[in-house]
């Protein structure tokens, strides 16, 4: 008889599910629910920004820091001042502090011309020199009605880019109408992060529980446990309007679809 392996990719939930609460929320919730680790998303919360403070509820819920979200959004603009690379620089060693072997970052605004024209050669510069992973995200155009506005360069898509670790967001890719699967395939052994949520297409990047919207949630997760992918799947879903007890069922059922979904392809057929 052969034993059924289980999935190997971890499952991790992203500090931002659970905002507007913090950091310490977030490491709460995940370890009652069974999570395997952590992604801080550094933000206006001081703890997401400081080591030690992230090194003592790491320790004090048993519940590693798998990899860091740079405060590459445009809501975190003002966090570690105005200019891009220092915010770069300063989540690689963040994520080198708290044991971290990932680094997620946003391609640059249109408007960051000059980060923009070094942004590739500086992310895998600032890869080998530090050993951190920087998995650059999936973006969309921005729409206002009927107009589509290219924001990022060099391009939302990150496929035809030469990034050696890409992160696929499948709210993101229900924003942009891209084929999340195809983008995987595509992808190959460069795809080395996942952000676990849904969307219905709406321009306004919904983040819904996996399940909920149009997106290949499932077929994804058991493509990439069949093909024994091992890097993380972070549940990165929004709760902001859910009361305590709706967000706390919300985590706990996207943890169950991640887990019953990437042990799928490990299933015995009958």
């Amino acid at each position: 008889m052969t034993a059924v392996q289980g999935p190997r990719a971890r499952v991790a939930l992203s500090t931002s599910s659970v905002y507007p609460q913090n950091c310490a929320t977030a490491f709460d919730l995940a370890q009652r629910l069974g999570f395997d680790g952590i992604e801080v998303m550094v933000w206006t919360d001081p703890v997401s920004q400081e080591a030690g403070a992230l090194k003592a509820l790491s320790d004090l819920h048993e519940m590693p820091i798998v990899s860091i979200h740079a405060p590459t959004l445009l809501l975190t603009q003002r966090v570690w001042g105005p200019e891009a690379w220092p915010k770069v620089d300063n989540s690689i060693e963040l994520a080198v502090q708290v044991g971290a072997d990932t680094v997620v970052l946003h391609p640059p605004f249109r408007w960051q011309k000059e980060y923009a024209r070094a942004f590739a050669d500086g992310v895998a510069l600032r890869e080998h020199d530090s050993g951190i992973k920087l998995a650059v995200e999936n973006m969309f155009p921005w729409r206002a009605g009927a107009r589509s506005i290219e924001a990022y360069l060099p391009h939302w898509d990150p496929v035809e880019q030469p990034y050696d670790h890409v992160t696929l967001d499948l709210s993101h890719t229900a924003t942009s109408g891209s084929d999340a699967l195809a983008m995987a395939a595509a992808l190959g052994p460069r795809l080395a992060h996942i952000h676990l949520a849904d969307g219905l297409g709406s321009p306004m990047d919904e983040h819904l529980v996996p399940g909920r919207g149009g997106q290949p949630c499932a077929e994804l997760l058991e493509v990439l446990a069949a093909r024994q992918y091992s890097g993380l799947v972070v549940v990165e879903v929004s709760t902001r309007r859910a009361s305590e007890e709706q967000r706390e069922a919300d985590l706990a059922e996207s943890l169950a679809f991640a887990r019953l979904h990437l042990a799928a392809a490990a299933l015995p057929l009958t």
